[in-house]
């Protein structure tokens, strides 16, 4: 008992012969932007955002994915001057696909003015679901198969694919079958996770780089087909193991430090909230540090502000002062003027004051 690998890899529709390989990326890519509409709504955001996002993401995936392919594989690269361009033939490394997609889905969220965190935990059950679909082409290539087995679900693999050393064996590990089925599984995982225990974003994608990661550690222990390796190791070896790490490590850190929102129903009205509350802390903040700067001359110390202070009011009580003087002497003047008149003989009037008929013989005549 065995796992029959198909007799064709793809079909005939007039004068195109359709691959099932592609056929089945473009399945796939077709449900996860449906599953991604899906969730980006039930979060509250534009629907029309994804078809946006997919129009960028998806060719800059397919263009990663096949640059990481040719890298990593170069033996299965067709010996014709488009080989390196030909995704139907050899196919696409699922490392490349998602980091050059998720640059060119973060930079069109954000000229949307969107929350990356959020979209990418809506994404992430999606782009396993498409991984799982894709894994299917995977099986008409007959690739992505493992070391050899008797289990009773060994995938028996023709003698004209299989890879030197092991051409008297029948039947392989489907470990494109093992993907598959853990695909799916932690789909559903992250769907349950979103919705029960509050992730927040983007917790759920950065699970989703653990976890696929994880298991293509396991994964790349069971494969015997040609690759690229270093130190006696796969080179997509080091990269899963990298990628645990890396995504567990940012798993931790926003859970504990991020100020995402779960990526739970209405949660994009909720981010847009909790974003504009920490901007109107952050202009009140500046504001109460405005109003408690002193008076005075742009960029004038405190000091010399309060020094002008205070001799502005000395000065301006000085002169009060001298005003009140003045009205005292003008006072003065008015009451005297009446006894200043000439006498009733008309001699003259005697002068006011302390020193009158003194000697005023030194005092010096008044400058012409």
């Amino acid at each position: 008992m065995h796992i029959p690998s198909p007799s064709v890899n793809g079909f005939h529709l007039g004068p195109v012969f359709v691959h099932y390989y592609g056929l089945m990326y473009v399945i796939g890519i077709t449900l996860a932007i449906l599953i991604t509409q899906r969730r980006w709504q039930r979060m509250g955001g534009d629907p029309g955002l994804v078809g946006d996002v997919a129009l960028w993401a998806v060719p800059a995936g397919i263009i990663g994915g096949r640059i990481y392919f040719d890298i990593t594989t170069p033996k299965y690269i067709p010996h014709h001057w488009y080989g390196i361009f030909a995704v139907w033939d050899g196919g696409l490394g699922i490392w490349g696909g998602i980091a050059l997609g998720a640059a060119a889905g973060i930079w069109r969220v954000r000229r949307h003015h969107a929350d990356a965190g959020l979209f990418a935990d809506a994404v992430a059950p999606a782009l396993l679901v498409a991984q799982a679909v894709g894994r299917i082409g995977n099986y008409f290539n007959k690739e992505l198969f493992g070391g050899p087995t008797s289990l009773p679900w060994g995938l028996y693999i023709p003698p004209s694919y299989r890879p030197p050393g092991y051409l008297s064996t029948q039947t392989f590990q489907p470990t494109f079958l093992y993907e598959l089925i853990f695909d799916l599984a932690l789909a559903a995982a992250l769907v349950w996770l979103g919705h029960h225990r509050g992730v927040k974003a983007p917790g759920l994608f950065a699970l989703y780089v653990t976890g696929y990661s994880a298991f293509r550690i396991f994964e790349e222990a069971l494969r015997v087909d040609p690759s690229e390796h270093f130190l006696g190791l796969r080179l997509n070896m080091y990269v899963a193991i990298a990628g645990t790490i890396a995504g567990g490590v940012w798993f931790w850190y926003s859970q504990r430090y991020g100020k995402g929102v779960p990526a739970t129903d209405g949660a994009v009205a909720r981010s847009a909230a909790a974003r504009g509350a920490g901007a109107g802390a952050e202009a009140d903040g500046a504001g109460a540090g405005e109003a408690e700067q002193p008076a005075g001359t742009a960029g004038e110390p405190a000091g010399d502000t309060a020094a002008g202070d205070t001799a502005a009011s000395d000065t301006a009580a000085s002169d009060t002062a001298a005003g009140d003087a003045a009205a005292g002497d003008a006072a003065a003047g008015d009451a005297a003027e009446p006894a200043a008149k000439a006498g009733p003989g008309g001699e003259p009037p005697a002068e006011v004051g302390a020193d009158a008929g003194g000697d005023h013989s030194a005092e010096a005549p008044p400058s012409a």
